[in-house]
């Protein structure tokens, strides 16, 4: 995984019923504008991701999963709403979304993916590199 600096961070949901800690360095942030997470989100998602032994639930009495595919499932508070994982059925890493990361995140971004499903209401013009489908190496090229 390309990693930013290691750090603890907290994060949670919107209303506290999801809160969890990170023990260790998280990949840029990626942004995908697929329509999975689009509908999900209301947007397109900013996420990164951890090893899952670096990331310990301090609450999850709100935390429920959807399958959202064969391939991945979507964990949010059944509360509030809030959209907080992405786990693939690998099990490698859990997809963790930026915005219910406390700040300060000390994050960055990285790259857009998924822009062929991007909505008409946008423009993505921040200079990052884009792709119109996924990145195979999103989580795992240790160069970026």
């Amino acid at each position: 995984m390309s990693t930013e600096q290691m750090a603890k961070r907290n994060g949670g949901c919107l209303c506290g019923a999801v809160r969890y800690e990170i023990n260790g360095s998280l990949p840029k942030v990626g942004y995908c504008h697929c329509e999975q997470c689009r509908k999900t989100s209301g947007h397109y998602v900013a996420a990164t991701a951890v090893d899952i032994d670096d990331l310990n639930m301090t609450e999850d009495a709100g935390l429920t999963w959807y399958e959202s595919s064969k391939t991945a499932k979507r964990g949010f508070c059944k509360i509030c709403g809030s959209s907080i994982f992405w786990a693939p059925a690998h099990g490698k890493y859990m997809g963790v979304m930026a915005g219910p990361i406390d700040s300060p995140t000390g994050l960055s971004s990285r790259e857009h993916i998924y822009t062929s499903d991007a909505s008409d209401y946008y423009e993505i013009t921040d200079g990052l590199p884009q792709f119109k489908q996924n990145h195979p190496d999103l989580w795992e090229d240790n160069d970026a």
